[in-house]
């Protein structure tokens, strides 16, 4: 691993969302979208984003996070980026476990619960979603947990598989008319150029240790441990320059001036890109600015490139 900067090493973080929709069985709360949206047509909608907690292990930093008197490593970036794909016209709540509590007050106030979640999150998502069955509140479900294992789940209204730019859409779409289907899928990987800013402003930032942005999705390798490809592919897709530049603009709006990771797996896999485009302007931006150290991920073939290496430190 490699870093831009002088900072210390960040557990391996794949957050972007990808979502699923399907109805499943639910005693005594048994909710149908057509349904739901035929009481005079009720929107906008308020939709409460649920990011469950990390249990007390090496992903939650719980002890480290102390000595930089932070609740959280990092606002959950996917919940953030799909936030950014609803209509303009909802409400939208974030609820992040890891810093603060989920009330029934917030339960009572939303339309429909998302809920993303990593595999380590299990126990905390299964709680989530029986407090939203006790209250009657729909779970719209998504993240690497239960694109793996949806099957697994019972409680939750609806799952979206594959990448949300592809599949979030007409989810939305059948949503708003009262006709949507079961499951939405797509065996394409999306074209992350499309994909918009995330709304950290949903985030109580100063509660976090860093903030993370995503450049790439893919990559080229196939480790054993990783499931990275399994849910991305090994073609690696990359955001524009201009794209990371206007997300760090806004991150420096809204007054972050704490350390930026760069959540790819492999930050490196497309080095001739990096030279030529994203280094030479993430370099440029940095100038003038103070705070904001930059690091990410990389495979170690990033030694076999001496010019790259210069670049990033």
């Amino acid at each position: 691993m490699h870093q831009i900067d002088s900072y210390p090493e960040p557990f391996e973080f794949i957050t972007f969302l990808v979502w699923v929709s399907a109805v499943l069985r639910r005693p005594m709360h048994q909710t149908v979208l057509g349904s739901t949206l035929s009481k005079g047509n009720e929107l906008p909608l308020k939709i409460l984003l649920i990011h469950p907690e990390f249990p007390d292990t090496f992903w939650s930093f719980k002890h480290a996070l102390k000595f930089i008197r932070k609740r959280a490593a990092y606002p959950p970036l996917g919940l953030l980026t799909v936030a950014g794909m609803l209509p303009k016209d909802w409400s939208l709540r974030l609820i992040d476990i890891n810093i603060q509590n989920l009330s029934d007050q917030d339960l009572a106030w939303a339309d429909y619960a998302f809920v993303s979640a990593m595999a380590v999150q299990r126990e905390s998502a299964v709680k989530v979603i029986a407090r939203c069955n006790k209250v009657g509140l729909s779970v719209i479900a998504g993240g690497p947990l239960f694109t793996n294992e949806y099957d697994q789940f019972d409680g939750v209204d609806h799952f979206v598989l594959n990448e949300a730019e592809l599949t979030l859409p007409p989810f939305l779409d059948d949503l708003q008319k009262g006709v949507a289907r079961p499951i939405y899928q797509t065996t394409e990987f999306a074209d992350i150029r499309k994909t918009p800013i995330p709304m950290w402003e949903l985030a109580k930032l100063k509660r976090y240790g860093a903030m993370g942005v995503q450049f790439s999705r893919g990559c080229p390798f196939n480790c054993d441990f990783c499931n990275v490809t399994a849910l991305f592919g090994h073609k690696p897709r990359i955001k524009t320059t201009a794209q990371m530049i206007a997300e760090l603009d806004k991150l420096y709006r809204l007054g972050w001036r704490g350390s930026i990771f760069f959540v790819d797996d492999n930050f490196i896999s497309k080095k001739r890109h990096l030279k030529t485009d994203l280094l030479p302007a993430l370099i440029e931006w940095r100038k003038g600015k103070k705070g904001m150290p930059f690091n990410t991920e990389a495979s170690l073939d990033l030694v076999d490139d001496e010019q790259l290496m210069k670049m990033m430190v």
